[in-house]
Parts: structure tokens; C-alpha cells; sequence
């Protein structure tokens, strides 16, 4: 629970005022502000504060604003080290494969390249040519424009001078002045899409997964074939395919 945008529950134990004063602490630096997120008295927040602080779990005083403490720095870089997105995903996409029945893909940005690091097939008797370990391009794939249209304009310019942007079908966007145009409008829409672009007949939507940091790092697509999802009607799963991958992300720490 976001302690800056929820109110808690009624709690009067000792445990339950440090945690909320810790987390509140994470969010915000004032002394004030912490205290108006705590919901605690003065006094309380400021004899907590005393004491996460002498632990290291946050740094800083009431002057100078508080921040993250060395300790707890310490302990989430081991979680966060020690996370498997495959282990963690793999509920969420198969939740989502039962919701859609279609084939869910999950990659990982890498260099120019997506890999795919799950497949998960649905009940249909076809299969998807994709393979986890497979790369493929960032700029014809519904995943690759879902993490590129987060790019900067010199960094998508950039892969494009790196890799030019070959085409593997006739749909295939082999432009920068329309690649610019077609990411502009996943940043807007929250989601990309791939009919037949890097692979005739095979259709995607994709959404971004994003970690603590809020960077994206992942992606996800629901994949089908385009004689079942004709012309753009792959495009009315997007929103199933934006809830799957926030939720990936939130798993992952990122705060939306």
C-alpha cells in the first residue's frame, strides 16, 4: 500500500508504526512529509526515525531530509539480484494465456535485440515458430517497438545506424521518419503491435515491463495468427496485454 496516496488501516503496534514510517521515509525526504504520510504523532516519527537511522536502514535528519539508509541499500541490491523474472512471470502468463488462449511471450532487452526467455502456448493446435533463447529485432517485432518507443530520439536513431532496419516482410517498417511515427504512438497508446511485420501470417500485441527503476527491460505479446485475428482485431487484447505486464512489473519493484 502507497502510504502518499492510501490511507492505512487502524494500527497501534510498535511493528506496524516502523514500517510505515520506513516506507513513508523511502517515498519522501521532509520531516513533515513523512510525518503527514505516516500518520503518526510528531514525536513517534521522530523517535522511529531516530532509531532506523542509528540501523542504517535510512540516512539523513530532519535538516538536511532523509533518504535510503546503507543497510537497507545493502538488502535490496541482494533481493533485487536474486530476482528470476522467468520464476516470477511465469503465474502471470499463464493466468493470461487461459484469459486469451493465445501463445504469451515474455523477453529481455538485450543490446539490439529482444530474447524470448518464456513461451507459453495456447490450447490451439498450431505453434509458434518462436523458441525461449531466440533473438529477434527490436524495430519488426511488437516487444522491440514496446521497449524502443521509451528510447531517446538520438538512441533509436542510433540502433538505426547500427543495425539499418532490414526488412523480413513486405509489412516490415523500414523507414526512421516511420519507425519515429509508429513509436510515438506506442508511447501514447501504452502498447505496440506486429501484424506480419517480422513474420508473414503472425500477428502480436506487446506492452512494456519496466523495473525498479522504472527502465524497461522486458517485454510482453500475446502472439496469434492472422487468419484468427485478421487485420488489426489483435489489437483488442491490448489492454489484457498492459495489465499482465504492469503486474510483471510491479513484481519486479517498479512503482507503476
Amino acid at each position: 500500500m502507497d502510504l502518499l496516496t492510501e490511507k492505512h488501516a487502524p494500527s497501534t503496534g510498535a511493528s506496524h508504526k516502523t514500517l510505515r514510517v520506513l516506507e513513508a521515509a523511502l517515498l519522501t525526504e521532509r520531516f513533515t512529509d513523512i510525518v503527514d504520510a505516516a500518520e503518526l504523532p510528531k514525536s513517534t516519527v521522530h523517535r522511529i526515525l531516530a532509531t532506523l537511522v542509528e540501523e542504517g536502514f535510512v540516512a539523513g535528519d530532519a535538516d538536511a531530509g532523509y533518504r535510503p539508509g546503507p543497510r537497507f541499500m545493502t538488502l535490496a541490491g541482494r533481493a533485487l539480484s536474486g530476482l528470476d523474472i522467468s520464476q516470477l512471470a511465469q503465474p502471470v502468463v499463464d493466468r493470461l494465456v487461459a484469459e486469451v488462449d493465445c501463445t504469451v511471450h515474455v523477453g529481455v532487452v538485450s543490446g539490439d535485440e529482444m530474447v524470448y526467455i518464456i513461451r507459453t502456448d495456447s490450447s490451439k493446435p498450431y505453434r509458434m515458430r518462436s523458441r525461449v533463447g531466440l533473438a529477434i529485432p527490436k524495430h519488426s517485432t511488437g516487444m522491440g517497438k514496446a521497449a524502443m518507443a521509451y528510447l531517446t530520439d538520438d538512441e533509436v536513431a542510433a540502433y538505426v545506424e547500427r543495425n539499418g532496419l532490414p526488412a523480413r516482410t513486405d509489412a516490415t517498417i523500414t523507414d526512421l521518419a516511420s519507425l519515429r511515427e509508429v513509436l510515438a504512438d506506442v508511447r501514447a497508446k501504452g502498447y505496440a503491435l506486429d501484424l506480419g511485420e517480422n513474420e508473414a501470417g503472425t500477428v502480436c500485441v506487446a506492452a512494456p515491463i519496466r523495473d525498479h527503476t522504472g527502465r524497461v527491460t522486458h517485454g510482453l505479446s500475446i502472439s496469434s495468427i492472422a487468419l484468427e485475428h485478421p487485420g488489426r482485431s489483435i489489437e483488442e487484447l491490448a489492454p489484457h496485454a498492459i495489465r499482465a505486464a504492469d503486474e510483471i512489473s510491479r513484481l519486479l519493484g517498479a512503482s507503476r
